[in-house]
């Protein structure tokens, strides 16, 4: 016999708010008014929710300075008086209400009316999880927990591929800039030129980073952001990925696809300004809510943007549980935080008289600093084999270094010293740089101070500033040369690689974020040079992930030593990259200027046959094939800072590794 099933509650007997259960308990509300409520994702916002048998979403929205709230979207007209909101907890200011019968797909706002100044205005959700394709900004009820996951081996090795020693090649990508779909016909339409989505960058990327031999991929800001010219770093919605490639379970899918094909995924995350847009963060109840009050300190006056109220709690909470919501829901491996000088010190970009010193008289911003410890060590202790990243310009000390020792907690530190100082240099004319040899050798005065990255990023192939190839001097073969043996001395230097998008193929043009990178360039038959340097960025990638000494000392003193750092006449220089065993030890040797060198007598670290491993002048990378292609022989001939020492040919504008043949008694 069938038992017939009790009908779900019509939705006109709506459940008056009054009469629903909060879904915050008292012990969530003591944690965010403590700062440490990591999972208070979960509650506040738009989530889909059952009570008493009726299905409906839930929302809920911090705004203690607001005299009433209410919900408005496409189910009530967008009225502002139809959906009211409680003031449920009002020490803290939750506002929350349950609307029955809405499904995900729902389009919804706040509307706050402040206690303040007859201050009216209607936002979007802080925590949303998605919101309208831009211009439009109303947030989306999402459901972020359909997609099955299918990266338990990535998720299970992840913290071994990112320790310390182990090879990291990050591949800079903007997702809107990669590669565009070109006009076509569909089905007799035409389609214009367009962004890829998710899904079908997923497979045509993942492809790509794995032939290359990159391990990661760093995404500049997926978080939702309504000016494309900002490239994301002017986040409206820090927890809704943008629409403008597809759906929040399209992101997990891309995500997902990335680690089957055991490419990492690092993402841009922004917590030191957010921008003034009407319908987000800024002046959010009436009142500086999320920034400081006082524009001394809550605003970059030169960007046109607010910083974040670090001393807060409840703000300390949305952007730390933000954080850990990416490395969660979507399984991103690691954050890259943006600008993080800006948050450490009060007068960054601020004049005399337009700053205010902490409670000590001094620059540092300590609520801020407090901010990032706490940060990377709830990172840390929640998520394994996460890593974090601070883009940081400054000499602050110990920003890779345990929080426990003083130190801000980031598992690497990018090297901006050492980009701006190779950038210099490269960009002299051959005939100076015998006058500027310091510019190559001073970063090896503190490489081991910090964990490093060695990044040319986004922001140095912008804003007049040149491609990576046209920085380099000379004719068109001397700055593809140039550059090979600039790569060539990236990939032996401790530190892990950053390059950007173009970069590895030699774009010509300064990047736009409108358009696609140039891939044509890689398809012209007459002029092969695209594809030669492609070839060789490659196999230094290939070479980078083969050779223990390239990455297993990488942070470690024992893992570098000069060969000859004073040859500043012939603009040579030649050290040993090592791993634990010696007959990993490899040998590189940079001629940074277009005379070929017969005869050059190099200082080896051991008995024994050296060969050539890679040559940036093989005629197979576009070079004028100067190569040494016999073994060479030690001699007991102590050289420079070596018992050993061979006599090799050094080529034009080249980087020659060595390696030792292990040869039988």
């Amino acid at each position: 016999m069938t038992i017939p099933q009790q009908p779900e509650k019509e939705l006109e007997q709506v459940i008056s708010p009054l009469e629903v259960p909060s879904s915050f308990s008292d012990f969530d509300l003591y944690l965010f008014g403590q700062g440490r409520d990591y999972r208070i994702y979960e509650k506040m916002g738009a989530h889909l929710r059952t009570v008493n048998g009726v299905k409906g979403v839930n929302f809920a929205v911090w705004a203690p300075n607001a005299h009433s709230v209410s919900v408005i979207g496409d189910f009530n007209d967008w009225n502002r008086a139809a959906t009211q909101m409680q003031l449920r907890h009002s020490n803290l200011g939750v506002w929350e209400c349950f609307v029955p019968g809405l499904q995900a797909g729902a389009l919804y706002k706040y509307a706050v009316y402040s206690r303040y100044n007859n201050y009216m205005v209607d936002k979007t959700d802080p925590y949303g999880f998605a919101t309208e394709l831009r211009p439009l900004t109303a947030s989306i009820v999402a459901n972020i927990h359909q997609h099955n996951w299918q990266d338990d081996a990535w998720m299970q090795q992840r913290a071994q591929l990112q320790q310390l020693n182990a090879p990291i090649s990050l591949y800079e990508v903007h997702l809107g800039a990669w590669r565009h779909v070109l006009e076509r016909h569909v089905e007799g339409a035409l389609e214009e030129d367009r962004f890829m989505t998710y899904r079908e960058l997923a497979p045509a990327l993942a492809t790509y980073v794995k032939e290359m031999g990159f391990t990661h991929i760093e995404l500049m800001p997926i978080t939702e952001y309504p000016y494309d010219g900002s490239w994301g770093y002017q986040v409206t919605g820090y927890y809704a990925p943008t629409r403008r490639f597809g759906s929040p379970e399209d992101f997990q899918y891309f995500v997902d696809y990335m680690h089957q094909q055991n490419i990492g995924v690092l993402l841009d995350w922004v917590p030191s300004h957010f921008p003034k847009d009407g319908h987000a963060l800024s002046y959010f109840d009436g009142t500086h809510l999320y920034e400081y009050a006082d524009s001394r300190k809550g605003e970059h006056k030169q960007w046109g943007t607010y910083v974040f109220d670090y001393g807060r709690s409840e703000v300390r909470n949305f952007l730390i549980a933000n954080a850990l919501f990416w490395l969660r829901e979507y399984h991103i491996d690691g954050l890259r935080v943006d600008a993080v000088a800006s948050m450490l010190y009060l007068d960054y970009l601020r004049p005399s008289g337009e700053w205010i010193a902490n409670q000590y008289g001094g620059r540092e911003h300590l609520e801020a600093a407090n901010f990032l410890r706490q940060l990377n060590e709830v990172v840390y202790a929640e998520q394994v084999g996460a890593i974090t990243v601070a883009e940081e310009s400054t000499a602050w000390p110990l920003v890779s270094r345990p929080t426990y020792v003083g130190g801000l907690g980031f598992t690497f530190k990018w090297n901006m010293g050492w980009m701006h100082d190779m950038l210099q240099y490269m960009k002299l004319d051959p005939i100076h740089r015998r006058y500027h040899h310091n510019l190559i050798s001073f970063s090896l005065v503190y490489a081991y101070s910090e964990n490093f990255i060695l990044p040319l990023s986004h922001d140095e192939v912008v804003h007049i500033k040149g491609s990576l190839l046209n920085k380099m001097p000379g004719d068109i073969w001397q700055r593809f040369a140039n550059l090979r043996a600039f790569f060539g001395y990236m990939w032996g230097h401790p530190g892990k690689k950053l390059i950007f998008m173009g970069a590895e193929f030699g774009q010509w043009a300064e990047w736009n974020f409108a358009e696609s990178i140039d891939w044509h360039l890689l398809e012209a038959p007459s002029d092969p040079r695209h594809a030669q340097l492609q070839n060789f960025v490659r196999e230094l990638n290939h070479l980078y992930q083969r050779e223990p000494a390239l990455s297993e000392l990488d942070t470690e003193p024992e893992g570098f030593s000069w060969i000859d750092v004073h040859d500043s006449d012939n603009s040579v220089i030649s050290f040993v990259r090592r791993s634990r065993r010696d007959e990993d030890t490899l040998a590189f040797v940079c001629n940074f200027t277009p005379m070929v060198r017969h005869g050059y007598r190099l200082g080896v670290p051991y008995a024994g046959e050296y060969y050539e491993i890679l040559n940036s002048d093989d005629q197979r990378y576009g070079g004028s094939g100067v190569v040494n292609a016999h073994a060479m022989w030690s001699e007991p001939t102590p050289w420079q800072s070596c018992p050993y020492s061979t006599v090799l040919t050094l080529p034009p504008l080249a980087t020659v590794i060595l390696k030792r043949r292990q040869v039988s008694p």
